[in-house]
Order: structure tokens, then C-alpha cells, then sequence
């Protein structure tokens, strides 16, 4: 079954959230929403997640999951908000537990944070599988950009998160805690295994040097064929090489800190303290 995908990007944090929908009904399922923050002020918003809201009740939707690929470092997750507003569940991969004991530790939360991913309702487990209404879901474990990263195969369409970016982009960084380039080019065999013609969507974009347009979707033929970093049979000693020269050279991502003390929350903002505030850490060096 072919699902209906439509994006809602972020250009702030090059984000693609996607709203899927069976062809036929209405139920759904969000992937990747993000809650807006401006880190100068420190406030959030949802004009994003307000976005796919919209389309919601435009079409008298019914949506079943917020999905999210992974623990995101580059935006805080609106999962928490969308919940409940929707009352829906929340679903993202069984090795979150992971990246909340590393991350709990790093901000000294390890007592306030429970680390057994009861901040969400659904911790999938790789080859797991269940329904968006007629839409059958396959759950892929596609870790190396993190420990927790998922591929969702929904129909003909897989949402691939940071695994991959477009064809002339490459691959996500391995240098996060957890993370392995060795274990994402294994990832990526998966994936490059499903139907050349399947879609792939992508977690974000950034147009890749001589392009205008921004893109998030493409197909594992394309990919195998034509990804700067994976593609053309590229070989794993290769891949190791490129990603760790090209992963020494970055920065941290600007919100990491902020956003992954939400993030392993499900999206939620730390509890408010006695004075109605509620606050996030950033640990100095530690990162």
C-alpha cells in the first residue's frame, strides 16, 4: 500500500516532519515534529507543530503515533505537546534507554530522569511491526548516527531520520556518544536491501553545494547509486575513513544541549521549579 506523505520543513533547524496517511481513511501517523525554541530568549513556541495540527483537523484526521526516528540534537521534539493535544501515542526505539543514561549522567539528572523510557508509550524493537489504520509499519534498528536510531517502512515509503541525506548530501555524522561509522554503514546495507523503488524520506536538508531547492525525498536506487558517501558500492573501510576526516571537522550542532534534555523526555520541558520556571542545564565542557 502506497501511503500519502506530506511535508512540513523547518528551515530553522532543516527539519522534515512528515504527516503519513493511509490512501484510503483516516488514520495517520507524524514523524519528527519539531517544538520551536529560540535559544537567545529561551522560549518555545509551536508554530511548527501548529502547522501539522492544522492539517489534522483540516482533514478530520485521526492520528494513531507520533514517531520519532531517534533523540534528536538538533531540535527539540514537539511529541510531548502533540500528545496532548491529540491523544495519541508516542512510539521511538528501544535503545532511547541508552541515550538516556548517557545524557542523564552528562546533566547530572540521573536521579530526576527516569532512564527506562516510560516517557514514552511504545519502545519498538527492530523487525516489530503494527498499524497506522490499513497501513502496515515495519520497524528497522539503523543505528551509527546514534544508538536508538529507527527506519520506519511504511507501504512503499521508509522515513530513514539522520541515516541518510539526499543523494548529494551523504550520511549522517557517527561522532556522538553511542555513535559508530562502522555500525551505520551496516545500517545503510539494510536499507539499501529494500525494493529499489521504495521512497525514502529523509530526516533533513541542507542543500548540498550548487542546489537552490530544498529536497527530502528520494529512492534506494537513487541512493545506491549516487549518495557522495554511500553510494556506487562504496566500501566499508572507505565509508570509515570519510566519515571520521568529515566528523572531525564539525561542530557540535547549536541546540544539542538543550535539546537532547528534552528530547530523552519525550519532548517535555524539565519540571518547573518553586518559583514557576521551568530551567535547562548546560553542562560547561563536558560535551
Amino acid at each position: 500500500m502506497k501511503p500519502i506523505v506530506e511535508c512540513f520543513f523547518d528551515e530553522a533547524t532543516f527539519t522534515a516532519s512528515y504527516l503519513v496517511k493511509e490512501p484510503e481513511g483516516r488514520s495517520c501517523a507524524i514523524i519528527d515534529p519539531v517544538l520551536d525554541f529560540d535559544y537567545a530568549s529561551g522560549r518555545t513556541s509551536h508554530s511548527s507543530a501548529d502547522k501539522l495540527l492544522a492539517r489534522v483537523r483540516e482533514e478530520n484526521l485521526q492520528v494513531e503515533w507520533i514517531l520519532d526516528t531517534h533523540a534528536h540534537a538538533d531540535h527539540l521534539s514537539a511529541a510531548h505537546f502533540l500528545r496532548k493535544e491529540l491523544g495519541c501515542k508516542i512510539g521511538i526505539g528501544a535503545q532511547i534507554t541508552q541515550v538516556q543514561k548517557t545524557f542523564a549522567q552528562i546533566y547530572n539528572e540521573s536521579d530526576q530522569v527516569p532512564q527506562d523510557g516510560r516517557q514514552f508509550d511504545h519502545l519498538f524493537a527492530d523487525g516489530e511491526t503494527f498499524s497506522i489504520g490499513k497501513l502496515s509499519v515495519q520497524v528497522m534498528h539503523t543505528p551509527g548516527h546514534t544508538p536508538a536510531c529507527l527506519t520506519y517502512v511504511i507501504g512503499d515509503a521508509a522515513f530513514v531520520g539522520d541515516t541518510l541525506f539526499m543523494p548529494d548530501y551523504g550520511s549522517a555524522r557517527c561522532d556522538f556518544p553511542g555513535g559508530s561509522a562502522e555500525t551505520l554503514y551496516h545500517s545503510v546495507q539494510r536499507i539499501f536491501a529494500l525494493p529499489e523503488e521504495t521512497r525514502l524520506f529523509v530526516g533533513h536538508d541542507y542543500k548540498a553545494p550548487g542546489r537552490d531547492e530544498y529536497r527530502w525525498e528520494s529512492t534506494v536506487a537513487e541512493e545506491k547509486a549516487h549518495n557522495i558517501h554511500l553510494g556506487n558500492h562504496r566500501s566499508l573501510a572507505d565509508f570509515v575513513a570519510l566519515r571520521q576526516k568529515r566528523d572531525a571537522t564539525l561542530a557540535m550542532p547549536k541546540l544539542i544541549l538543550p535539546a537532547l534534555q528534552v528530547n530523552i523526555r519525550a519532548g517535555e520541558l524539565p519540571p518547573k521549579e518553586d518559583n514557576g520556571v521551568a530551567y535547562l542545564r548546560i553542562p560547561l565542557n563536558a560535551v
